[in-house]
């Protein structure tokens, strides 16, 4: 019996760090593209963010763009995934909260929501940690 239980349980963890490793694969698509399609446009982008009336839209953007696609880049490795989901998590509310509050417009409340769903998604992988298929495990 307790054989089956032992091979239960590495299947089911086995199960869990693949489910883990595809959360990863899926949360830093959006990073990944985002923050490389901001920096090989920094004047663009900083347009936007000036729009924003952010301050020092250009060095914003550049900040920006490297948290983005260095943030996508440790989740979908998996090399410090709790602190990058962090930073993930809280960029990603504080993104919301500057640039879709408009609520009045359905879309903007729905890419808000969206920013919300996604932070939630951080804040389960700064808890679970990576997973057996990641840096971070081969690490420690």
């Amino acid at each position: 019996m307790s054989m089956n239980t032992s091979i239960a349980s590495t299947g089911t963890a086995s199960n869990s760090s693949l489910t883990i490793l595809l959360g990863r694969i899926l949360l830093s698509v959006i990073f990944l593209l985002s923050g490389f399609g901001k920096l090989t446009a920094i004047s663009g982008t900083a347009a936007y963010f000036g729009g924003l009336g952010l301050p020092l839209p250009t060095v914003t953007a550049v900040v920006v763009g490297l948290i983005e696609l260095l943030g996508g880049l440790a989740v979908l490795t998996g090399f410090q995934t709790r602190a990058a989901a962090w930073v993930l998590a809280v960029f990603t509310v504080a993104t919301g909260l500057v640039a879709h509050t408009g609520w009045a417009d359905q879309m903007q409340m729905i890419q808000f929501l969206k920013n919300l769903g996604i932070a939630g998604g951080f804040l389960l992988l700064a808890s679970s940690g990576a997973g057996a298929y990641s840096i971070d495990a081969k690490r420690g």
